[in-house]
């Protein structure tokens, strides 16, 4: 080999090893604490999330939900007491447990305005019908985020409808009707950070940790420059012969 070929050769791949070696030094001295905030801001995800509950037939505690938006997730929605106690009453939180984790929401003041909406029914007596409609906010319960939902945050303004006609002879009670849905749908911004692993995350979007074989773009640089030197090595070996 020429002897500006190998002059060459060796100080890119001085350059080379002093890229690699910086890079190994400078991620591997971060303080334990700025890699664990620098972490969390990575696993930190917010937006718009798009909520629909729903109860079809039914006024106990079981409904539906589906979540779109910045989370796209979908389960059951159970009405419970603080306590966590199944509460057909739905007059406290409604607990989301959706199939990548759950939350909690606070549904206590939109219930109220709902039994002060509702206590003329039936609303349309000659057709034994009702439509109510009420608006309000349901903040998500403090600490009652799990596994991709943990440290989730934020409120939904909705609008809670029901819709029905009630069974004959026409007077209201819990069950009297023919065909019912209720519905309670909003949008809201939150924010949670989930059990970020470094793959796909469960909500389906890509978590900001890379993949198994990502090595980074110094790689590919020191590549180019490796490439560039051959190239360049050889132009003034064929130049000097």
């Amino acid at each position: 080999m020429h002897r500006n070929q190998v002059a060459a050769m060796l100080a890119i791949a001085g350059v080379a090893g002093a890229l690699v070696t910086g890079g190994c030094v400078s991620a591997a001295t971060m303080p334990p604490a700025a890699a664990a905030a620098s972490a969390r801001a990575a696993a930190a995800t917010g937006g718009t999330a798009n909520i629909m509950i729903y109860g079809v037939n039914s006024d106990g505690a079981y409904w539906h939900a589906i979540v779109s938006g910045v989370i796209g997730d979908y389960g059951p929605a159970v009405s419970i007491d603080p306590n966590g106690q199944v509460d057909p009453a739905h007059n406290s939180e409604l607990d989301l447990q959706l199939t990548h984790g759950s939350f909690r929401l606070s549904i206590a003041a939109l219930d109220k305005k709902f039994v002060k909406a509702a206590a003329h029914e039936p609303v349309y007596p000659k057709t034994c019908t009702d439509l109510v409609s009420v608006t309000g906010t349901t903040p998500i319960v403090a600490g009652s985020g799990t596994s991709a939902y943990r440290r989730i945050r934020g409120s939904f303004p909705v609008t809670l409808t029901l819709n029905e006609v009630e069974a004959r002879p026409c007077q209201p009670s819990p069950g009297a009707f023919r065909a019912q849905l209720i519905t309670v749908a909003g949008s809201g911004t939150i924010w949670f950070s989930g059990t970020g692993t470094g793959k796909v995350s469960r909500l389906g979007s890509q978590l900001a940790a890379p993949p198994s074989n990502y090595t980074g773009g110094l790689v590919l640089s020191v590549a180019s420059l490796f490439r560039e030197a051959s190239e360049g090595a050889r132009t003034v070996a064929s130049r000097s012969r």
